[in-house]
């Protein structure tokens, strides 16, 4: 009796030992099984490619400043480069981000990596960046998350003229749902504000050329897990 106990201690030891599989995120999860493709987790400041839901490899990274925050959604590699040592290493990839000129590249600046570094783009150590290039495509898919609200990020940020990101996008999208045109190319320009001054003046809020926490409200904008 004392043997069978034994054994069944250690092999719940040995249960607990092993490490749990992988949960790839759902809302990142590839189309077929042999699809290569990229996850970009900005909180955590690592990359992974995965064949289907099998990690290939993984890398630390550094992602845009509070600032300049990296862009989030799901995007492609559609060109690439070479190049001798500089800011963006020895290798780009291009991606296909409506609102600016963002890629995957190696920096310089290896001291930045783990941290909110950037002007947006994805940096990785040279030898990871040369290592990735020679991984994926053009036309691999890219799917960059960054906190527990989806394009929102990590928290609803107040908005102003001249900002760029997933989060101006989704508010474009919500103001033309009302009926207040503003374009849907995360780009916050002229159009944009056009139509954020009539839906504040709609809504009774201030007369100000801003996205505050108000606006995010009355546009049914909030954070949710």
């Amino acid at each position: 009796m004392r043997r069978v106990l034994i054994l069944c201690l250690l092999l719940a030891a040995a249960a607990l030992a092993r490490p749990a599989p992988e949960t790839v995120p759902a809302s990142a999860k590839a189309g077929t099984p042999d699809e290569k493709w990229i996850l970009i987790e900005s909180d955590l400041k690592r990359l992974t490619v995965y064949q289907g839901t099998e990690v290939i490899s993984r890398y630390p990274v550094a992602t845009g400043a509070w600032d300049t925050p990296t862009p989030l959604g799901t995007f492609y590699v559609d060109r690439r480069f070479k190049t001798e040592m500089s800011g963006f290493g020895t290798r780009f990839l291009h991606l296909t981000v409506p609102w600016g000129q963002y890629g995957i590249h190696g920096t310089n600046r290896p001291e930045s990596i783990g941290n909110n570094a950037s002007h947006g783009c994805i940096r990785l150590r040279v030898k990871d960046a040369e290592a990735l290039y020679g991984q994926v495509p053009n036309w691999t898919k890219v799917v960059i998350e960054g906190g527990s609200y989806g394009p929102l990020g990590d928290s609803l940020r107040v908005l102003r003229p001249g900002d760029r990101s997933s989060a101006v996008q989704l508010v474009q999208f919500r103001l033309s749902q009302n009926g207040f045109y503003a374009g849907a190319d995360g780009v916050y320009g002229a159009g944009t504000s056009k139509a954020v001054l009539a839906a504040r003046k709609a809504f009774g809020l201030s007369n100000e050329d801003i996205v505050d926490y108000a606006l995010y409200a009355r546009l049914g904008i909030m954070l949710f897990e």
